[in-house]
């Protein structure tokens, strides 16, 4: 076809043979492939480990409300004379949840392991969640067992199934009513005082939380 030609037909679509000889053929493939994968049904797959995320920011929100987390996570501070990886093991994990839920999944792990490897069977879920959100089904399988086992060490009994029936109860209920967005999740104030206590770490935070960090939240707990 000659080029008179294609612009005789331009012309009678009405559209300037400019703007057509200035159209981005690539970039407008590229949009309408992005287009398309937006628009694409998830994969069971895709479900399965979104539904592991989910319920991990759920249980990571339920321990953050607890009465006692911020007494745990102040056992775990610099200036506390007691050391909360011995003889607190709750404190890493209110510290792993809060990590968690600011968006800091690797320190997030970090202290879950912490407090799993001292026999905390809610870390030791937590990190469940955390690989299988991830798609790492072998590290999943490992915590998942450490979670419904008995501890060797400490003689105690797993929890029954009604514990996993009421997190997954909880849940579906959360994800029914707006998502993990909702109350209970981290206010700005305390997200500026991980990023502050974060210091530009690229990686994972190793520091304790700060007696700061910890009366922030007191305040967002019972301020809600």
């Amino acid at each position: 076809m000659s080029s008179s030609t294609i612009d005789e037909l331009l012309a009678d679509a009405s559209v300037p043979v400019s703007a057509a000889r200035e159209f981005d053929v690539g970039a407008a493939l590229r949009r309408l492939a992005a287009d398309a994968a937006r628009t694409q049904p998830p994969t069971p797959d895709m479900e399965r480990l979104a539904a592991a995320g989910e319920r991990l920011s759920v249980v990571s929100r339920w321990i953050l409300n607890g009465p006692g987390a911020a007494l745990h996570m102040a056992k775990l501070t610099d200036e506390s004379p007691v050391d909360a990886t011995v003889d607190d093991i709750d404190g890493p994990l209110v510290f792993g949840c809060l990590l968690h839920l600011t968006g800091h999944p690797e320190s997030a792990q970090f202290w879950w392991q912490l407090a799993a490897g001292a026999g905390n069977r809610l870390a030791a879920y937590c990190l469940h969640l955390h690989h299988l959100s991830l798609g790492e089904t072998k590290e999943a399988r490992h915590w998942g067992y450490e979670v419904t086992e008995s501890s060797p060490a400490t003689g105690a009994a797993p929890p029954g199934e009604d514990f996993f029936l009421g997190l997954e109860v909880f849940a579906r209920y959360i994800r029914n009513h707006g998502g993990v967005s909702r109350s209970g999740a981290p206010t700005g104030r305390l997200e500026m005082e991980i990023d502050r206590l974060a210091d530009g770490a690229a990686c994972i935070i190793v520091r304790h939380p700060d007696r700061r960090l910890v009366d922030q939240l007191r305040d967002d707990v019972t301020g809600r």
